[in-house]
């Protein structure tokens, strides 16, 4: 069975296969071994997201571990899961609209077993390692950026370099943004922070119960659920290096928006490969 259902994984590696450079043989007598192609190697990265299978789990004779690790650190160097996220993002803005006008913000807490740059003691875990992932969302729960730190980070530290993610937009924000945040944002450093940045902020006050307060923020909960049973890697971070848990969290984004970006379009839209029944 497939990690992914054939209507996501095709538009996902299409666009990925536009963005992989070209491979200059460097060889002076050209004699390499034939190369992996790197569909295969895509496909495997797919399932080490979904699955969080071990590399030398899925390796297999058509591919090795080894390939796949150093194919997957080529394709970050080259900053191919950016822009793809990215491209998704525009791609679900034209097509659908991305509701700035109200953002949500909030932090998740999972298991780092391996350590790494982004682990520390998680206070949730009986202080075993863990990372946080501090996400931003629009109103509908698109992901639109996320901040990894270690489990023992504060979530309003993080707020800022959160809330400048929206910095891949250029100009194109509304006037009028309004900020939704629960009671762990409850400060004067957070107001001062959206008043700076010309926010609006809905933040829930300490000591109240969170249900009469919910408000607008729900949706960062149900995308945060996105992230940790959709892919099995990010719900359990094996990843040591940060900047390979970013290359699987905007992979998974991309997941993500193309998938809510063909739901909604079903209904508005037609094309050759769409589904016969809505997703």
């Amino acid at each position: 069975m497939p990690a992914l259902p054939s209507f996501l994984i095709k538009p996902l590696w299409t666009q990925f296969k536009a963005l992989i450079p070209p491979k200059v043989d460097a060889h002076p007598l050209g004699c390499h071994k034939p190369r992996i192609p790197d569909r295969l190697v895509f496909d495997k990265l797919i399932q080490v997201l979904v699955l969080g299978a071990a590399y030398e789990k899925i390796s297999d004779t058509t591919c090795s571990a080894t390939t796949i690790r150093r194919r997957r650190d080529e394709w970050i160097h080259a900053g191919i899961f950016e822009q793809l996220e990215q491209i998704a993002l525009e791609s679900y803005d034209r097509i659908v609209g991305i509701d700035f006008e109200d953002l949500a913000v909030d932090g998740c807490i999972v298991k780092a077993p391996c350590g790494g740059e982004a682990a520390g003691r998680s206070p949730v875990d009986r202080g075993k390692q863990g990372t946080k992932r501090s996400l931003l969302v629009d109103g509908k729960g698109i992901p639109l950026g996320t901040v990894v730190a270690p489990a023992n980070r504060h979530d309003s530290p993080l707020l800022r370099p959160t809330l400048e993610k929206l910095a891949r937009f250029g100009f194109h924000l509304p006037p009028k943004i309004t900020v939704h945040l629960d009671a762990g944002y409850d400060s004067t450093t957070t107001r001062d922070l959206l008043e700076e940045l010309g926010c609006a902020g809905e933040v829930a006050t300490q000591g109240i119960p969170s249900p009469i307060q919910v408000g607008k923020r729900w949706v960062v909960e149900r995308t945060n659920s996105w992230h940790n049973r959709g892919f099995r890697k990010l719900a359990i971070c094996t990843e040591r290096r940060t900047t390979v848990i970013n290359a699987f969290i905007a992979l998974a984004n991309s997941v993500i928006v193309i998938r809510r970006l063909i739901r909604e379009a079903w209904l508005t839209h037609r094309w050759d490969a769409r589904p016969l029944r809505c997703p």
